[in-house]
């Protein structure tokens, strides 16, 4: 039967063939390189859920830990039939609700998982940088100084969120919703925003460059301090205010704006085809630089 040290000197053999250190280890895992040298000195052991995920990370499976005999005390039934279940099916990723948490300073690059659970948390200071998180319901989050870069959000919906200070560039937000949110001094360069929707949204000093505005649907929003460039395409602007706002080098296709405050809006070497042409001036652009382009 092992014991908690043999336990620890599996999980140090497999991280050193790994070429991790101890902190690499606990940076994936999300736990304190303190927790790890505990594991590896036999001090304690790591739950269920987290000896799965060292087998992932390592490239093992739970029956190099648990040997040829079982192992020690509560953790040996569960341990073994989990181990069991890797020879045959596929190990379900865990399932963490992280909602209500108050989360500072920690790096979660590379979360999955979350199955929706990601409300009501105050969030500052934190990445997660290529991290998987398409579909969850983002609801009364407070998000500040934080990074989401090459994250896919696709299908996220964001309600009555504060969001200010986030980099969200590369991002895929594709089909994602955005409703009573403020988004302020955020990056969302060359992020995807195809097919987003946001309804009562105020945006402030939002880049947006580079970024895939096609089927963006913008309806009672505020833009302050903001510079739209490059492609717009089938974007749509109901009942906007624009205050500082400049559009430049942008072309803008199949646009629609309706009940749009485009006068304080200042527009610079733009394009755009006839049908969008109309809308702006319809609205009291200044159509000054703006040159009409076929479609």
């Amino acid at each position: 039967m092992l014991t908690t040290n043999e336990i620890g000197e599996k999980i140090a053999i497999a991280r050193k063939l790994k070429n991790l250190s101890q902190s690499q280890l606990s940076d994936q895992l999300a736990v304190s390189a303190q927790a790890v040298g505990k594991w590896e000195r036999g001090e304690s052991m790591p739950d269920i859920i987290t000896f799965q995920r060292i087998a992932e990370i390592l490239g093992t499976d739970l029956n190099y830990f648990a040997g040829e005999n079982t192992i020690l005390s509560a953790t040996e039934s569960v341990l073994s039939s989990a181990a069991a279940t890797t020879d045959n099916t596929e190990v379900q990723k865990p399932g963490w609700n992280m909602s209500g948490g108050n989360w500072i300073d920690l790096d979660f690059s590379g979360l999955q998982g979350l199955a929706e659970k990601f409300s009501g948390a105050n969030i500052d200071k934190c990445r997660f940088i290529e991290s998987e998180m398409s579909g969850l319901a983002l609801k009364g989050n407070n998000i500040k100084n934080s990074d989401f870069s090459r994250s896919i959000l696709s299908g996220c919906k964001f309600a009555g969120a504060n969001i200010e200070r986030n980099i969200f560039a590369g991002c895929d937000l594709s089909l994602s919703e955005f409703s009573r949110c403020n988004v302020i001094d955020c990056d969302f360069s060359k992020a995807n925003l195809t097919g987003t929707a946001t309804r009562w949204c105020n945006f402030k000093k939002v880049k947006f460059d580079g970024a895939n505005l096609h089927r963006t649907k913008f309806t009672l929003g505020q833009f302050t301090e903001m510079i739209f460039t490059g492609d717009l395409i089938e974007c749509s602007f109901e009942n906007c205010d624009f205050s500082r706002v400049t559009f430049e080098n942008a072309v803008l296709r199949q646009c629609f704006f309706k009940n749009a405050k485009l006068k304080r809006a200042k527009f610079v070497n733009c394009r755009a085809d006839r049908l969008t042409y109309a809308f702006m001036k319809n609205c009291k652009a200044d159509m000054t630089d703006i040159t009409i382009i076929e479609t």
